[in-house]
């Protein structure tokens, strides 16, 4: 076993590109493999400053006749007065192909979520690509996501064993159909994580819930990896649609790459500032993907988002059990909606998922309603994308809401009612599954009508308005507030994307 014992500071590293990744000195393993031992293992230890940057890579010289890399690494967590940064390192790896910004080497990213995993040819550890270990020089990408004052002691350990290379399975990837219903709602949960990357259930375990909370569709959101997409096949069914993304989890916030085509990759090493998004929001929808913010005002440490809305297809308005930062994302969201009425650009629509990660965490809490014309990955990303689709917090509570006019005329959700200025409008929610919960039809002047829905909770709610009156309606279900402050309105039941009136 080699020790390579070292302080890294900050002139020790090299500069790779941006200042945002910086490289250590390689570890070769040449000797090894001309000495004929059939497993050898080698130690790296150093320590990352404060202000180091977002990547540092290890570069590793592999050999020919390499059968299975296996890395564990450890850090320190010193304790820290509170409201002081501790120690917390990520880790995953590129392969011989190298680490070029969405280029092909990537096998494998578990952030903080493992201290170890492995590659070879028939498997990997959940999170990696399982695959041949070529030679050349492959890259340990140790992320320092937060850094104490004294600095961050780590150590990485690698072991490469030789023989022969198993072979690698061809990957099978669930259907892109389902039984549907022909044009009909559909209930889906689009942001999981299972244990390929930081959740703690198997594919299977979450389909079992998927199924017991009444959705219809799931999509697949690992954190910065594609490495689940072969391993849904066996979860899906004529029951349950499974999409497939990812959770491109960035040092300024998250985006759920939404039903993207099977093995897309989407990489997340930039900042906002690095003007590098725009580009990879397209490599997600030439995958045939949606861009869906998740969570832009989560409080935790690089999660709010800064890359702005312009190329969302979609925002992910409320995450998991409803919480004032999504109270935020909600007010948000709205002040989008103004704006776009005042500017007559696209508007984005909104969305809701569990973010579920272990037990106790729900499944499909909250869920996103869609109208698709069938129950396929086409129609379903056509209705999110259109914005015909509501947020309930569970397949117990169910909404339609619609805008009339004269002469037949009508809108449902995300559509336009085309009525002049001064035409009257009758805009009507029905509630089921919400009892005694609170109603409210908003505009993009506020809140302009309450009523308390019905104790068995089935209701109906009308209101009269005029599209001078009012450019969009809008319908919130809300249970009681939980602290009775005036004006502060009790969480979210259910919510939907706006009605649009007039001819603009």
């Amino acid at each position: 076993m080699c020790n390579d014992d070292s302080f890294i500071s900050r002139r020790g590293l090299f500069v790779t590109g941006a200042a945002a990744a910086l490289t250590l000195s390689s570890v070769s393993f040449a000797e090894a493999a001309d000495a004929g031992t059939t497993a050898t293992t080698k130690v790296v230890r150093g320590t990352l400053p404060p202000g180091s940057p977002d990547f540092v890579y290890l570069p590793v010289e592999i050999p020919r006749g390499v059968a299975e890399i296996r890395v564990s690494y450890t850090y320190e967590k010193p304790q820290v007065p509170a409201g002081t940064q501790g120690n917390a390192l990520d880790i995953g790896i590129f392969d011989e192909r190298g680490t070029a910004l969405g280029g092909e080497g990537f096998r494998g990213w578990s952030g903080g979520a493992r201290g170890e995993f492995f590659i070879r040819g028939d498997e990997a550890t959940p999170g990696y690509i399982a695959g041949p270990v070529r030679a050349g020089t492959w890259h340990i990408a140790l992320g320092p996501y937060t850094v104490a004052p004294e600095g961050l002691p780590y150590a990485v350990t690698i072991t490469l064993t030789y023989g022969p290379r198993a072979a690698t399975p061809k990957p099978v990837y669930p259907p892109e159909r389902a039984k549907g219903r022909g044009r009909a709602w559909y209930r889906g949960d689009c942001h999981l994580h299972s244990w390929y990357s930081d959740g703690r259930r198997t594919p299977a375990e979450i389909a079992a819930l998927a199924r017991a909370a009444g959705l219809d569709f799931i999509n697949s959101s690992e954190h910065n990896t594609h490495a689940a997409h072969g391993a849904w096949a066996d979860a899906a069914g004529d029951d349950l649609l499974i999409l497939l993304g990812e959770e491109v989890t960035t040092r300024n916030g998250h985006v759920v790459a939404l039903g993207t085509d099977p093995g897309t990759f989407v990489d997340w090493r930039y900042r906002a500032r690095d003007n590098s998004f725009g580009h990879y929001a397209r490599e997600i929808r030439r995958a045939g993907g949606l861009v869906v913010p998740a969570h832009p005002h989560a409080t935790c440490i690089g999660c709010n988002w800064k890359f702005g809305f312009g190329e969302a297809d979609a925002v992910e308005v409320w995450n998991g059990p409803y919480t004032p930062d999504d109270e935020v994302s909600l007010a948000d969201w709205d002040s989008m909606l103004v704006a776009s009425v005042r500017s007559g650009r696209r508007w984005t629509p909104a969305m809701g998922s569990s973010d579920a990660h272990r037990d106790p965490d729900p499944v499909g809490t909250p869920q996103t309603v869609v109208l698709a014309d069938d129950l396929t990955r086409e129609a379903v990303l056509d209705g999110i994308r259109a914005g015909r689709s509501y947020v309930a917090e569970s397949s117990a509570v169910s909404l339609s809401f619609a805008a009339y006019g004269g002469r037949g005329r009508h809108a449902g959700i995300g559509e336009r009612l085309r009525v002049d200025a001064d035409d009257p409008v009758t805009v009507r929610l029905e509630v089921t599954g919400a009892p005694g919960r609170t109603a409210r039809i908003v505009t993009d002047q506020g809140v302009l009508h309450t009523a308390t829905l019905p104790a068995e909770g089935t209701g109906t709610v009308e209101w009269r308005t005029t599209a001078a009156y009012a450019a969009y309606v809008r319908a919130e279900v809300r249970h009681p507030a939980v602290v009775p402050i005036p004006g502060l309105p009790g969480p979210l039941a259910a919510f939907t994307n706006p009605v649009f009136l007039g001819n603009d």
